[in-house]
């Protein structure tokens, strides 16, 4: 049984300058990830950006609430793959936000195609991050054999 509410606590340090990197970690992983500013706003790059981030958080989360949604349901799969394509623009103020953002799915060897279909489905409804932001989201889905 799941408690709610949950924390997850995550925690950066940072020197100051736009061209040096950070460090970004999370309390269940042992290594810091590098963080950066992207080349897109001026900085280096060499790191995880925010925008990074946020789109591996849409794209991890729908993997998550799929595998759990297929294991609760014995669907069988041998893979499952997500690419996701983030769109920042300006809003109609002209401030930068995410504005969009493209999932590809792709699901190897399901068995049955329909339970995976529905399961596909479902996990998009499912997924807690992508229904607790405002970014417009399209999620294409392809079944391979």
């Amino acid at each position: 049984m799941l408690t709610y509410p949950m924390k997850f606590r995550v925690k950066c340090a940072a020197q100051s300058g736009i061209n040096v990197n950070w460090q970004s970690a999370t309390n269940s992983m042992e290594q810091a990830l590098p963080s950066a500013i992207p080349p897109e706003f001026g900085g280096p790059g060499k790191g995880f950006s925010p925008e990074d981030f946020y789109a591996l958080a849409m794209v991890n989360c729908y993997i998550a609430t799929f595998k759990i949604y297929a294991e609760k349901s014995n669907l069988q799969y041998q893979e499952i793959t997500a690419e996701l394509v983030l769109d920042v623009d300006r809003d109609e103020k002209g401030f930068p936000w995410m504005a969009r953002a493209e999932m590809n799915v792709k699901l190897y060897q399901a068995s049955p195609k329909e339970k995976a279909e529905a399961l596909l489905n479902k996990a998009v409804k499912g997924c807690l991050v992508m229904n607790s932001i405002k970014t417009e989201k399209t999620v294409n889905f392809e079944l391979i054999d």
